[in-house]
């Protein structure tokens, strides 16, 4: 599969470039996000682009808001060029499955992070602390060990830079307490439904973020990507022990090479990958998506496109 990492689509203006979508404007309700091949990590664009990363992004946040959609109200509008409007067709088909029609809203500035396991750069503040961000936790759960049940750690949701954890009084003061409560119970309802469907498609869900938009009318909606390799950690249940190093099946792959090269992570040039693990990556990323929806990425991409 090719690699997509710089879209200019004819006749729409681009709203933004973020470090893997770029937005564009359709109407006044509605955009198309575009997810490209790039790949960020340390809050750096790397070098190397992952040949289809950006299709399954979309293929994988297009099943889960399908998933989801009797359960909460999504920003999806829909993910087939031949759904979109005439003039938006042939440039999705283009684009070969990278392209999400959505509508507008405003965002929560909150990245509503939800964990089922312990894992990551969170296990040094268990280790120490005996709590994540003001949740506390029963002692002796090894790395990789499932929680006692799943805990909402949001952060904020920083235009550059890191997003900063924060305690529930932290998020009360930013929102608010009426939508702080909202969020925690969504995130956590919908990290329940999603962690039962990994389970029975042989996937742990760790961890993933959400993030939420309001619409016209107040109500909130599920919106950007969702549960997908960049936005989630994954184990594979078949070959996940807790207590030993978790094995990635999301973009810690890529975070684990930068760790082990200082020299490039921390170069003044943008880091590039070897290509075994550009390759390595974007295989785990489309095993990842037919391991939960069914199917191949190729066999969601003739439909988005047909």
């Amino acid at each position: 599969m090719s690699t997509v990492t710089h879209t200019d689509l004819p006749g729409l203006n681009r709203l933004h470039r973020g470090k893997v979508r770029d937005v564009y404007e359709v109407d006044a309700e509605t955009l198309l996000f575009v997810a490209t091949d790039r790949i960020s990590a340390f809050d750096r664009i790397l070098g190397s682009g992952i040949p289809g990363k950006g299709v399954v992004l979309t293929q994988a946040s297009l099943f889960w808001f399908q998933f989801l959609a009797p359960h909460l109200p999504t920003h999806l509008v829909t993910g087939r060029a031949a759904d979109m409007p005439p003039a938006i067709q042939p440039l999705a088909r283009d684009l070969g499955g990278r392209a999400m029609l959505v509508k507008r809203g405003e965002i929560v500035p909150i990245e509503c992070v939800v964990r089922g396991y312990l894992a990551g750069s969170v296990a040094a503040n268990y280790a120490r602390d005996g709590a994540i961000q003001g949740v506390e936790l029963p002692p002796g759960i090894p790395l990789g060990g499932a929680l006692p049940q799943p805990i909402f750690t949001p952060t904020t949701k920083a235009a550059s830079g890191h997003d900063l954890p924060l305690t529930p009084a932290e998020l009360e003061e930013q929102v608010g307490p009426e939508l702080a409560v909202e969020l925690r119970d969504t995130a956590l309802r919908v990290f329940g439904l999603a962690s039962e469907h990994c389970r029975e498609r042989g996937l742990l869900l760790c961890d993933t973020k959400f993030e939420f938009a309001r619409l016209p009318d107040g109500q909130l909606m599920l919106a950007d990507e969702v549960l997908t390799p960049d936005s989630s950690r994954f184990f594979r249940a078949d070959r996940h022990t807790p207590g030993e190093q978790p094995q990635p099946w999301d973009k810690q792959l890529v975070r684990d090479w930068l760790i082990a090269h200082p020299e490039v992570k921390d170069g003044e040039a943008p880091p590039a990958l070897p290509e075994d693990v550009v390759a390595e990556t974007a295989e785990r990323y489309a095993t990842v998506f037919r391991m939960l929806s069914g199917r191949s990425i190729e066999e969601a991409v003739a439909e988005a496109v047909a």
